[in-house]
């Protein structure tokens, strides 16, 4: 796994003050993927991570002034922190890998289930038993129609699997 934070950017909120969201880019397994998050985002999985793993230091939270060179050695300070997070670590935590949207499956080596940004600090953190077989992104047989024509081999599959009674002899 491969991870840099190329940019960040400013974003501004009728809510509350602006804020800095920094682009990280995340390489897997030959494919790419780009996660944004807050400063505060990593804080708080800075604290997480401080539980269950040796952390390295995180760049400070508080910056004096925002201009640009300043946040420049912020972002690579990010950067800097979540590579060492990756070298130092034989196995990367659940709650790591859920920070940069990585699926983690017990195939996959570096990771381990200490936590999760979902689970309460009580809960028992669980591992799978066994391997999923298949993954469907999206449920196939909800997806519109590509065509006016209906997709015998789906209709073949459903009434075999779901009316078998009633085949053909």
């Amino acid at each position: 796994m491969e991870v840099y934070i190329p940019s960040f950017r400013y974003e501004e909120s009728d809510l509350e003050r602006g804020y800095t969201v920094f682009k990280i880019e995340v390489l897997m397994n030959g494919r790419k993927h780009f996660v944004e998050k807050r400063y505060s985002e990593f804080h708080a999985l800075h604290k997480k991570l401080k539980k269950c793993i040796k952390t390295p230091e995180i760049p400070s939270k508080h910056v004096r002034n925002w201009v640009p060179k300043v946040l420049e050695q912020r972002r690579q300070g990010l950067e800097t922190y979540l590579q060492a997070v990756i070298l130092e670590n034989e196995e990367l935590p659940k709650l790591f890998l859920d920070f940069l949207n990585v699926r983690h499956l017990p195939s996959l080596p570096k990771a381990e289930s200490c936590g999760s940004f979902d689970e309460t600090e009580f809960e028992e953190p669980s591992k799978l038993s066994h391997q999923p077989v298949l993954l469907f992104l999206r449920d196939p047989y909800v997806l519109p129609a590509a065509s006016d024509f209906p997709n015998v081999v789906i209709e073949g599959v459903l009434h075999g699997i779901f009316y078998p009674h009633l085949q053909p002899r």
